[in-house]
Formats: structure tokens, sequence, C-alpha cells
């Protein structure tokens, strides 16, 4: 089992598309894809399908349409990394519907993050989703890659100024994300997780 490449969903956690979030998720996604361990899914919460399943699940008489299903999108996974900004100290509320959204398929799964923002850099969208997380039994990693004022960090064609140090950056949660997702694949796979 450990030979298999560990499925990754890469979780676009804003529905603000734009330069930065356009930008760093498109680097990540870009980094993460070139390894070999990895089967990168990409879940942008701005694709019009999964808004329009978020919308109905608040809505208490919404029937599901023929829209993706979240749920079995992210049970299908061994891992995820989280992409958020920072607004307002916090994370956007799209990405706390989406989390909620589902429940058990995120537990005994490791999720990393990679945030951008002003000076914080995104640290306390990530300080606040560690919580949410932990509530749901998933496990974080304790290293993250973050932009701090990220709209000095890209050049047009979308690449970090400091292509080495966000390589860096990106590889060391990588790395973690393989060691702790082919361990707890392996152990939900030997003995069922309950909480």
């Amino acid at each position: 089992m450990s030979g298999s490449p560990l499925k990754v969903g890469v979780l676009v956690g804003s529905v603000r598309t734009g330069r930065f979030a356009d930008k760093i998720s498109g680097w990540f996604v870009s980094e993460a894809g070139r390894r070999d361990d990895m089967e990168i899914h990409v879940i942008d919460l701005s694709e019009p399908a999964l808004v329009e399943e978020l919308k109905l699940s608040l809505d208490p008489l919404g029937t599901p349409g023929e829209a993706p299903n979240l749920a079995a999108r992210i049970d299908g996974l061994d891992a995820y990394v989280v992409i958020t900004p920072e607004y307002n100290h916090g994370y956007p509320a799209s990405l706390k519907l989406a989390i909620d959204y589902v429940y058990s398929e995120w537990r005994a799964k490791p999720v990393g993050f990679v945030s951008y923002g002003g000076i914080a850099g995104g640290h306390r969208a990530v300080e606040q989703l560690r919580q949410v997380f932990a509530e749901l039994h998933a496990v974080t990693l304790r290293d993250t890659v973050s932009f701090h004022n990220a709209w000095e960090k890209f050049d047009d064609e979308g690449r970090p100024h400091d292509e080495d140090g966000a390589s860096k950056a990106a590889s060391v949660l990588l790395d973690q994300l393989a060691w702790w997702g082919v361990t707890l694949r392996e152990g939900r796979a030997a003995r069922p997780y309950g909480s």
C-alpha cells in the first residue's frame, strides 16, 4: 500500500479568484505536481458546481442536483493541503462552509497549509484552522508555507521572487505530508479509526 501514490487534495479556500489566489495556488500545484509519490487533486471552491452544492447545503429545503459530491471527493483522498488567505485575522467563510459540510471524511488524515496575506502571511487563519481540524480528528502539520505581503512576492508570470526559498518551504511541507499521509493511510487500512 505504501508504494501507491498518495492522493493529495489541494483545497483552494477562497472563492475570490484573482492575482494572488491564482498565482499562489498555481505555483503550489506546480511544485506538488513534480513529485512522483503524490497524485494531486485540486478542489477549487470557486468551481461553479461546488459553489452551487455548498449553497444548497445551507438551504434546508434544497435538494442536491448534479453538482459533484464534495464529501465523496474529500473521502477519496489520503491527505490535504489547504490554501487560504487571511481576512480580518481569520479564514474565508467559503472555506469554513466546505470544511463543515464534510465531517467524518477528514478523520485520521493529515492537513497542511499554504497561507497568504499581509504582514502575518496568513498565520492567524492557519492557527484557527488547526483548531477546527483538531475537532474533526485530522492531523495538522507543524510546518507551513506562508507568503507575507503576498502582493510583493510574485512576478507577473506567477513565480515567487524567492523561488528557492519558496520551493524549499514547499518541499518541507510536502515531505511531512507524504510521511503522515502514508503512515495514516496504512494505519486506517490495518485498523479503522474510531472516534
